[in-house]
């Protein structure tokens, strides 16, 4: 293969790799770093390439393993429900720009192959891989994500074909222990028109800052959470009372005037939000939230405070 049909064929899976590597990650930001990496380390050894197995699965095999190099220098991802109990809204705790947030992911830069397996990028599915020792996460995500059989994994992650079966034994039982026991629960929704008609007031209640019009759309037993905040909340009536005390004008915690779009995030249904402060002459970014939606009304809000996620996603001050 020559520089040219390389750089052809590195560019036609750079989607799917970077997808790849976000899995094993947990964030968009090092899965960027790692797909770089993997150029590199493909160009590198080029010359060695000898077309025994095809070109996506050299690159697949030489990303898997450079993510396993990374790994044990980037601590796993979590969401504050991971780290504690439920917060009342009465207590505020700062947020933890120590911990290792796990990140949300475009649907903008999904390759066209992950719409088969949806389930498989949702923030549930994610946080639970987060849970595996580097090598069951790897062999997990080849077998069962890709398909690939236990031979091409082995070799891939320098193993035994009965090392793999057995690593992907254990995977498969943890992975049971994390993710929620309902399977509707970690699903991808894609929006419909009936998702449409609870998010177009959704959006609108939160334009007019007004709580009890968003409660009104919520799961009774829904879960919210804000990282870097490390509190969340759950119960409809918890999660009124925060939004309310960040709404108000004349309280100290004030986040300003609110305005919202949808976005895919993760597969699934996301929205946007910009801020505008009092005293500021434009909308900032605020927050990117993923949102699981549930007989009709909103089950679970994972809301990242993070600006910088709005130039992964593409958008800017409004």
């Amino acid at each position: 293969m020559d520089e040219d049909s390389f750089g052809a064929a590195f560019e036609t899976h750079r989607r799917e790799l970077r997808l790849h590597c976000y899995r094993l990650l947990g964030s968009y930001a090092d899965a960027e770093d790692l797909v770089q990496e993997t150029f590199l380390r493909a160009w590198k050894g080029l010359a060695t390439f000898e077309g025994r197995s095809s070109v996506r699965a050299w690159l697949y095999r030489i990303a898997t393993n450079a993510c396993l190099d990374a790994l044990p220098t980037r601590p796993s991802r979590v969401l504050p429900h991971h780290l504690a109990g439920a917060t009342d809204p009465s207590v505020g705790l700062p947020p933890r720009t120590d911990l290792p947030w796990l990140q949300p992911y475009p649907d903008e830069e999904l390759p066209e192959t992950a719409a088969v397996d949806r389930e498989t990028i949702t923030l549930a599915f994610l946080a639970a891989l987060q849970f595996l020792p580097a090598r069951q996460r790897a062999a997990l995500v080849l077998r069962d994500v890709h398909g690939w059989p236990a031979s091409a994994t082995a070799e891939a992650l320098d193993l035994s074909v009965p090392a793999v079966n057995s690593a992907l034994q254990r995977a498969r039982a943890t992975l049971r222990q994390h993710l929620p026991e309902r399977r509707s629960e970690w699903r991808a929704t894609r929006p419909g028109p009936a998702e449409q008609q609870l998010l177009n007031p959704y959006l609108d209640a939160v334009r007019r800052a007004d709580p009890a019009a968003v409660a009104a759309l919520l799961a009774e037993d829904v879960r919210t959470t804000m990282p870097p905040w490390p509190m969340w909340f759950e119960g409809r009536d918890h999660v009124r009372r925060a939004l309310a005390s960040s709404w108000d004008p004349d309280l100290p915690g004030y986040v300003g005037e609110l305005v919202s779009e949808p976005r895919g995030v993760n597969g699934g249904i996301g929205v946007a939000t910009w801020a505008r402060a009092p005293g500021d002459d434009r909308f900032r970014p605020f927050a990117i939230g993923a949102y699981r939606i549930e007989d009709g009304l909103i089950a679970e809000i994972t809301a990242f405070h993070d600006p910088a996620l709005f130039e992964i996603f593409g958008m800017r001050d409004r």
